[in-house]
């Protein structure tokens, strides 16, 4: 009587929840939430084919119920490297109870059917083929028996080891998600820019309607003369490079001598509905190196683009040479940036016609939200970054942990809509930077062969966002000295790798290479943090230094304020 009155209370209280929480669900939730690129139209099945893989599959399903009902005489499960180190399965249960390892091999072979029955259709251009398969892996992901409380061993011992409770905290964690419009992914209120992230002590010099520009303390008696600047993109916050101190990539330029610059972006609002790329190249990165340069006295500046950034950057030095002022940037460094999109990865399944009206028809007042592009993303890794908190958070009903780069994660931003329109038809769609003359920025036309600027280009091996491949294309179009650096890990942590942490490798092959392959064929592995490589190539360019005061320190401005400044606050 005691158990059934509990569990009568754990219903009654779960529809209390959903009641309540309903009644302002319509007031809180976007006008539409993002959603899977379209399947492309399947053309005619080849019978034969069609009947080879039915007869495969029939073959696997007879011998996993064999496995299932006389295990001694039935041939052993092989597992795909990937398989094994799968982390939805990898509690014993999965594999020492008969009935869930019954239920996970059925997953894995059904998957293997589904991916390999995409790769055998025919008729099917490349791209519609990613798109396919893209979606299958995405329903593949969606329906593994780890998201279902039935089929999941662990949420079951976890239902009857707290009576249901697991799944009252985890209806309240869905309701909350629901009601923002945005999955939960680390614990709330555990950070805050300024405060425990965010924190090189620095100043704003400059506010625009576009950006910010923070300067940072110098922490040593000399300082390279020629200083750096960072442009972060602008779809995520710039913090991602000041995280905790001991991951701070700005933190540790300033350390190593560098005065440092940061832009800070706006997120959009009503106000930037006319901005496109033209303004993040001129009234975004030119002037901002133009603002240094005036402020220090200095001829030429350091220069890093992450992603998006670094993609514009490439256009920037285009208009810089064109314009005969290619001097003005002594150094380029490309973190997972990408000018030809050939092979853009996954990202590209998501631009087609339809998928670009899909994005307009999201926009409000000019801008894009920022929870669209911040479920994309998702998207592309959902194991990981949906369904991962779907098991833990919904289901078994954990706690969530506090984690400063899932914090930065959904820390979003709003898109000028003109702006992400335009990037995804002209360059991801269309490829049009590569192409000589066939974008300009304010009438000076873009030709990036015409960039002699020393760079250092950076990719992550396992990026999914700018696949390794697609970075290296980078090195085929710029017409000055280049050092590739093929680093371990991937769009983030590839990135954010600091020296103290011990962690990944980087690969450099100095012989160079004509490709990727022949690049990692004869690369040299260095264990740990790529960030002392690329100062020592800094250094090549010019270790002048100059005393630490004057300019060097940032100027007090009570209007414009402390870093991290204004712009990284709003939402």
């Amino acid at each position: 009587m005691e158990d059934l009155q509990h569990w009568t209370w754990v219903f009654g209280r779960a529809q209390q929840m959903m009641m309540e929480q309903g009644l302002d669900l319509a007031g809180h939730m976007p006008a539409h939430m993002p959603a899977m690129p379209q399947m492309p139209a399947i053309p005619p099945v080849d019978p034969a084919a069609a009947m080879r893989a039915g007869a495969e599959f029939w073959a696997d399903t007879m011998t996993l119920w064999q496995r299932f009902l006389d295990p001694a005489k039935a041939p052993k499960f092989e597992e795909t490297p990937e398989q094994a180190r799968d982390k939805r399965f990898k509690a014993p249960q999965w594999r020492e109870q008969p009935v869930f390892d019954f239920i996970r091999q059925s997953y894995l072979t059904l998957s293997g059917h589904l991916l390999k029955g995409v790769d055998q259709i025919e008729g099917l251009n490349p791209k519609q083929k990613d798109q396919l398969r893209f979606a299958t892996q995405g329903f593949i992901d969606a329906m593994s028996p780890s998201n279902f409380p039935a089929t999941n061993p662990l949420v079951l011992e976890r239902t009857i080891e707290t009576k249901g409770e697991n799944l009252l905290k985890g209806l309240a964690h869905i309701l909350n998600d629901l009601s923002k419009g945005q999955m939960t992914q680390t614990v709330e209120g555990a950070f805050a820019v300024g405060e425990n992230i965010a924190t090189t002590p620095g100043r704003v010099v400059k506010r625009t309607p576009l950006y910010e520009l923070i300067q940072y303390s110098p922490t040593t008696d000399t300082v390279f003369e020629t200083p750096l600047v960072i442009f972060p993109p602008w779809i995520n916050r710039f913090y991602i490079l000041d995280l905790t101190p001991e991951k701070s990539f700005i933190r540790w330029a300033v350390e190593q001598g560098l005065t440092v610059f940061v832009v800070s972006w706006k997120s959009a609002d009503a106000s930037m509905a006319d901005v496109v790329w033209d303004d993040y190249v001129e009234r975004g990165q030119i002037d901002a190196i133009d603002t240094i340069r005036d402020l220090l006295g200095v001829e030429s500046v350091h220069a890093i683009g992450y992603c998006v950034a670094g993609t514009t950057l490439a256009a920037t030095l285009a208009v810089l040479a064109a314009r005969g002022e290619a001097a003005k940037v002594k150094s380029a460094t490309f973190f997972t940036a990408q000018v030809d999109f050939s092979e853009a990865g996954d990202l590209n399944v998501f631009v087609d016609d339809e998928q670009l009206a899909l994005i307009q028809s999201l926009t409000s007042d000019g801008f894009l939200d920022g929870r669209y592009m911040a479920a994309t993303f998702n998207l592309l890794r959902g194991r990981d970054l949906i369904w991962n908190y779907v098991t833990s958070n919904y289901l078994l009903g954990e706690e969530y942990t506090p984690f400063d780069l899932l914090h930065w994660n959904s820390d979003v931003t709003n898109l000028p809509a003109k702006w992400h329109a335009s990037y995804l038809s002209d360059l991801y769609r269309d490829n049009l930077l590569i192409q000589p003359g066939a974008l300009a920025i304010g009438g000076t036309p873009i030709d990036l062969t015409r960039v002699t600027t020393p760079a250092y280009v950076q990719a992550g091996r396992e990026d999914h966002i700018a696949p390794p491949r697609s970075v290296w294309k980078l090195t085929g179009h710029l017409a000055g000295p280049i050092r590739f650096v093929l680093a371990g890990s991937g769009h983030i942590a590839g990135v954010v790798n600091p020296p103290a942490s011990g962690k990944y490798q980087y690969w450099i092959n100095e012989a160079g290479a004509a490709n990727l392959d022949d690049f990692v064929a004869g690369a040299v592995e260095t264990r740990g943090s790529w960030w002392p490589d690329w100062i020592k190539w800094i250094e090549t360019l010019d270790d002048k230094r100059v005393p630490a005061k004057n300019a060097r320190i940032p100027r007090v401005n009570k209007e414009l304020g402390a870093a991290p400044g204004r712009y990284v606050r709003t939402r």
